[in-house]
């Protein structure tokens, strides 16, 4: 069972989603903490599960995948059988970055990475001949306002 956390753990949390690189000298440093304690906390967030991961953030642009796009899904099937197709669909596409399963008039929402609207084109054509889907349409992201992974773990 994961142990609550306080407001050491909240800006040891805050500083590794601006900075996964810290080194832990520079993270006690930022927090005021010596490096033990600092260890040992950075050590049960992992262990207790708070860090799930360190990753790099990589430019979508520079590598070739700079329009986002929001795919709204609408199915007329909610069998299991239809939902392990449909997951085991969207996992398999790498373009596919996020699918969430919504209330209300939508049933999925996917957020996906393409070069462009011929390399969406291709990712549907790609989705549609592996599952059924009731309604598909696609709205492209004409300018990014926000986007971040940071979560607000200060808040509280």
């Amino acid at each position: 069972m994961a142990s609550e956390i306080d407001s050491l753990d909240r800006k040891i949390l805050a500083e590794l989603q601006r900075d996964a690189t810290l080194s832990v000298d520079q993270l006690s440093a930022r927090i005021s903490l010596s490096r033990n304690a600092c260890w040992r906390r950075l050590k049960r967030l992992e262990d207790d599960g708070y860090i799930t991961g360190r990753v790099a953030l990589v430019d979508a642009e520079k590598v070739g995948v700079g329009l986002s796009v929001f795919i709204l899904v609408r199915t007329s099937q909610h069998d299991p059988d239809w939902l392990a197709r449909f997951r085991a669909a969207v996992v398999s596409f790498p373009e596919i970055t996020g699918v969430y399963r919504m209330s209300g008039d939508l049933d999925y929402v996917l957020r996906a990475r393409v070069a462009d609207v011929k390399a969406y084109d291709r990712l549907y054509q790609r989705l549609i001949a592996k599952v059924p889907l009731s309604d598909v349409s696609a709205s492209f992201v004409m300018e990014e306002i926000k986007e971040t992974t940071v979560l607000p773990v200060e808040l509280r």
